[in-house]
């Protein structure tokens, strides 16, 4: 009896790891249910444990009287003395209670009773050890699927994979080996629910601190990521070491570490980028490998107008915008793609479209000067300003600022129908307004609709994938060089054409002379 108390005792502790105080407590507590069951009462008992021995043994305490009124509680003094002669009356004594005299039914109350309080122990201990490991990257094999959710065993706890945290078109199967991060630990009644994610950008900085001892040692600093699961994501690294190469310690050699952490990820595209403080810089290594004309910004809106080559402009966009719009999510700048020519007939339409200060009515010399020592030389600076640029004018008070501006709105829409859209063309918008010839929209870090645009995206397909879009930018240039190359060898066999054509006539017309004078 002592061993098998000892083994069931030890067992719990041991496979539920709990500790052995709890254990303790809780076959006491269930054993003084079942004596208030069958008794009514548990307040004059007691349970001792013995771990040592491995013997649990429970006492009813009673009062020594000379006639029972309760017997739960009193007990006469003729019984008393047969277990103890020296007992008197007053006395308390404890007596053993057998475990066959609680019956059946409070035997199963106080096993059930052991048997939640052991469950709801491990429950909350698996809820403290989760709770503080979100964020963290973990391994499971998938035990379930159910209505696109899949239950993953993590060892002691079963977590969920939400449909809405996996990666686009993956397949699972019951068994598989996967791998994701902590996202939320809940409790509930059923116990604690550990939510996983394969889809979040946290997941793929994960891996990288796997796969990259530079990352997880700090390193090298991921500074921004932007993922569009199971498609294609951009990653920004920075070394705080000026001798290592962080784009390179990522690729690794042969792309070795990248191409893991690809396969891991369904063949997601991974481009990695150098970062820099620079936004002009930073977006244009996001945007590779297109090559940038030029670059406008407005920082205070967080806004770039970026300029690409005509030929250039798809691959800048990207398939159904997916370039563009990770290159807006990775610098935090809302960007706006011209073509060169896009961007030349913006520039001349502004530029047509200015009114001087001069030509606002009412509008005195002196006020003319004042407004232009204040920056104002034009009706677009002044409708642009705020009205406490204005009042900062000498001789411009809150009412005429008001009216200045007014004016200066009247002027801008009269050059505008002066000019007409004959010199502007149909399929110009003005920056920051949508291009409907590559149906092309502002790309910025909200924009969740799915962007389309006309051509066919020209990017070269990389040798392995998920490098970074250095390879692409070099592969660029020497497609650009050939371009140059052939072009050139075009205009210099249409030059000798025309040569050829010029020495022609010049015979012919020789040998018409000497015609008229035979």
């Amino acid at each position: 009896m002592s061993y098998d108390i000892l083994e069931a005792f030890n067992q719990i502790v041991r496979d539920k790891n709990i500790g052995p105080e709890y254990v303790i407590s809780t076959i006491e507590a269930a054993l003084l249910t079942a004596a208030k069951r069958k008794y009514g009462t548990s307040d004059n008992f007691s349970v001792e444990v013995d771990t040592d021995e491995g013997s649990i043994q429970i006492y009813q305490t009673k009062k020594v009287v000379e006639k029972v009124e309760d017997p739960i509680t009193e007990i006469s003094l003729a019984e008393a003395v047969e277990d103890d002669p020296e007992t008197e009356l007053g006395d308390e004594i404890d007596i053993p209670i057998m475990f066959e005299d609680f019956g059946r039914n409070a035997i199963a109350a106080a096993k059930q009773i052991l048997i939640q309080r052991v469950r709801e122990a491990e429950r909350e201990m698996i809820f403290n050890e989760y709770k503080d490991r979100v964020a963290e990257l973990i391994t499971g094999s998938v035990q379930q699927v159910d209505k696109g959710n899949v239950l993953v065993n993590i060892g002691n706890a079963e977590a969920i994979l939400p449909s809405k945290e996996q990666i686009y078109r993956e397949k699972y199967r019951q068994g598989d080996r996967i791998r994701a991060i902590i996202v939320d630990v809940q409790r509930t009644s059923k116990g604690p629910q550990i939510t996983l994610s394969r889809s979040r950008p946290e997941f793929l900085t994960k891996l990288f601190e796997l796969e990259v001892p530079e990352i997880f040692e700090r390193i090298i600093e991921i500074k921004a990521i932007a993922r569009e699961p199971g498609e294609r994501s951009k990653i920004a690294v920075a070394s705080n070491d000026e001798r290592i190469d962080p784009v390179g310690a990522c690729v690794g050699v042969k792309g070795s570490r990248v191409q893991n952490i690809v396969r891991e990820l369904n063949n997601e595209r991974i481009d990695i980028v150098l970062w820099s403080s620079q936004p002009q810089v930073f977006v244009t290594k996001a945007l590779a490998p297109a090559k940038i004309v030029n670059i406008e910004t407005f920082p205070g809106e967080d806004r770039m107008t970026v300029v690409v080559d005509d030929e250039k402009l798809s691959l800048a966009i990207g398939k159904s915008g997916q370039n563009a719009r990770l290159a807006a999510k990775l610098t935090g700048w809302k960007i706006n793609i011209l073509s060169e020519s896009e961007y030349t007939a913006m520039k001349e339409a502004e530029e047509m479209e200015k009114v001087d200060i001069d030509t606002i009515e009412g509008i005195s010399p002196r006020l003319q000067l004042n407004l232009s020592n204040a920056g104002f030389d034009t009706a677009q600076d002044i409708v642009g300003a705020p009205v406490e640029a204005l009042l900062e004018v000498e001789g411009i008070g809150q009412k005429k600022a008001e009216s200045l501006i007014e004016k200066a709105r009247e002027a801008i829409e009269a050059r505008k129908l002066e000019v007409g859209p004959d010199f502007i063309g149909e399929d110009y918008s003005p920056a920051g307004d949508d291009v409907s010839g590559e149906e092309f929209p502002t790309v910025s870090d909200s924009d969740d609709d799915e962007l389309e645009q006309n051509g066919e995206v020209q990017e070269s397909e990389e040798e392995e994938e998920g490098l970074s879009d250095e390879d692409d930018s070099e592969e660029d240039d020497e497609e650009e060089d050939d371009y140059i190359e052939d072009e050139a060898e075009e205009e210099d066999y249409d030059e000798d054409d025309e040569d050829g054509e010029d020495e022609e006539e010049d015979e012919q017309e020789d040998m018409e002379e000497t015609e008229k004078t035979d």
